[in-house]
This record gives C-alpha cells, sequence and structure tokens, in this order.
C-alpha cells in the first residue's frame, strides 16, 4: 500500500512538472509563463518530496527533518521568487500579451504616483 502512495506522489509530481513546462512552452507573455513555471513547478516537486518522505518515514523507518525543511524552503521560496521576477519585469516595462483585458498594476502605480503627488504638495 505504502508503495502505491509514494508512485502516486511520484507521478502526480512528474505530472505538474509536465504541465509546468507545457505552460512555459505554450504562454504568450512572460506572466503567464512564470505563473506556470511557479505554480505547477513547485507543487511537482514538493509532491515528489512527500513521496520521498512518506518512502523514508514508512519504508526505512527514519524521520527525515531535511526533506521537510526542502518542501518548507521550496513551498516557500518559488512563488515569492516568480512573483519577485514577474514585478521587476513590470517595473522594467516588459509588455502584457496584446489580449491581456486587464493590468491591475498599472492601476495600482497609477494610484502611487497620485499619492506621492499629494504628498508633495
Amino acid at each position: 500500500m505504502i508503495e502505491i502512495v509514494i508512485s502516486a506522489f511520484i507521478l502526480l509530481g512528474a505530472f505538474l512538472s509536465l504541465l509546468g513546462s507545457i505552460g512555459i512552452l505554450r504562454f504568450p507573455d512572460v506572466y503567464g509563463r512564470l505563473h506556470a513555471a511557479t505554480k505547477s513547478a513547485t507543487l511537482g516537486v514538493i509532491s515528489i518530496m512527500l513521496a520521498v518522505y512518506v518512502h523514508f518515514h514508512f519504508i526505512e523507518g527514519v524521520f527525515s527533518g531535511k526533506v521537510l525543511l526542502t518542501i518548507f524552503f521550496v513551498f516557500l521560496t518559488a512563488p515569492v521568487a516568480g512573483f519577485m521576477i514577474s514585478r521587476s519585469a513590470y517595473n522594467v516595462g516588459v509588455e502584457l500579451w496584446d489580449k491581456s483585458t486587464q493590468d491591475d498594476l498599472k492601476i495600482a502605480f497609477e494610484n502611487k504616483e497620485k499619492n506621492k503627488k499629494k504628498a508633495r504638495s
């Protein structure tokens, strides 16, 4: 039974990583590609690391804190890194896809500039 659970986690992780790779190739702009890379790749790596943890804990009989720390580290850092890369791309001026219908950061930056001007006055 444990082998089935481990295999399911590994297959799920491989499938999510494959989806992330396809998303990187298929999405039209850098923002969609970063979304695909961070969401699915993060979940894929976490699923595979959960399989490693289950293997060590139930088959080997060893508690592996390093694996849990790896899961925690990937869970925290990968989405933040994707967010920071996309935010810096936006600040540099990388264009959105032509058919994008909503630009929330543009509104936020316009409001921020208005508030700065009011503070100076």
